[in-house]
């Protein structure tokens, strides 16, 4: 009989609990950070900060063979790892936990955006940022609310996909001119695009929810210079659905494993 795997689950917040209690379900034997030198594997959280994290203590103290799992890897945490002699893989780096994340991430959004406006997302204009995973999750619900969504992208594959899916399609380029029909924008675009002469650009009192990562897409600075309320929604699917990003990323990890166990 082959022996039950086991992983060491390290982080306490609601999603990191959540993707443990996802392993122990499929099989695995689930233990926290005391239990790292008999683990198999090392579930670490997301994003892998070694500021907060004793990664290099954790680390040091796993058996000679252990996979840890982290996600959003830092040069400092790759370092670490290495110094170790540990093995340390990306699950964030995954394109299928990109898209299946970005479903909290977008309903949290929507969340933002109802909590904060004062109309109705139906009948509204929203000018959409960017149209990878989470602008296509975030495009596709607006519009099905009856928003008329407006997606700005570089690509134009992207821009006929929005179109596709009954949205109207525009350059990036032109954002400084699309800005004066807006008074809602949503940004998943991680290069600051909602520049000083956007934002001035845009209505006045205008609403941003930017959800990329740090340092995100808005000149916040400038935001506020003009009058407007800019949102930097980070880690959306932790905040709103952690029970689900939390089997998210049990998900991906155990795609992960399955994959290398296949390849040996």
């Amino acid at each position: 009989m082959e022996r039950q795997k086991r992983f060491a689950v390290i982080g306490s917040d609601a999603r990191q609990l959540a993707a443990g209690r996802a392993l122990a379900r499929a099989g695995y034997a689930v233990e926290g950070p005391e239990e790292i030198a008999l683990a198999d594997y090392i579930l670490l959280p997301l994003p892998l900060d070694a500021a907060r994290t004793p990664l290099a203590e954790l680390l040091r103290a796993a058996r000679p063979g252990a996979l840890a799992l982290g996600g959003m890897l830092s040069e400092e945490a790759k370092a670490i790892a290495a110094e170790a002699g540990v093995e340390l893989v990306d699950y964030f780096a995954r394109e299928e936990l990109a898209i299946r994340n970005a479903i909290p991430t977008a309903e949290g959004c929507i969340g933002v955006l109802l909590a904060q406006r004062k109309r109705t997302l139906w009948g509204s204009a929203v000018l959409l940022l960017g149209f990878g995973p989470v602008g296509q999750a975030v495009g596709t619900r607006l519009a099905a609310l009856g928003a008329h969504v407006t997606v700005a992208a570089r690509r134009p594959a992207q821009r006929a996909q929005a179109e596709s899916l009954g949205m109207q399609g525009a350059e990036l380029a032109r954002l400084a001119r699309l800005a004066p029909a807006f008074d809602t924008v949503v940004n998943t675009i991680p290069a600051q695009v909602l520049t000083a002469p956007v934002l001035a650009r845009l209505r006045p009192g205008s609403l941003i929810v930017d959800l990329a990562s740090r340092p995100g897409g808005t000149d916040f600075d400038a935001a506020a210079r003009c009058g407007h309320k800019a949102i930097h929604a980070l880690s959306l699917p932790a905040a709103c659905a952690p029970e689900t990003a939390g089997e998210i990323v049990a998900r991906t990890v155990r795609e992960m494993l399955r994959e290398r166990e296949g390849a040996r």
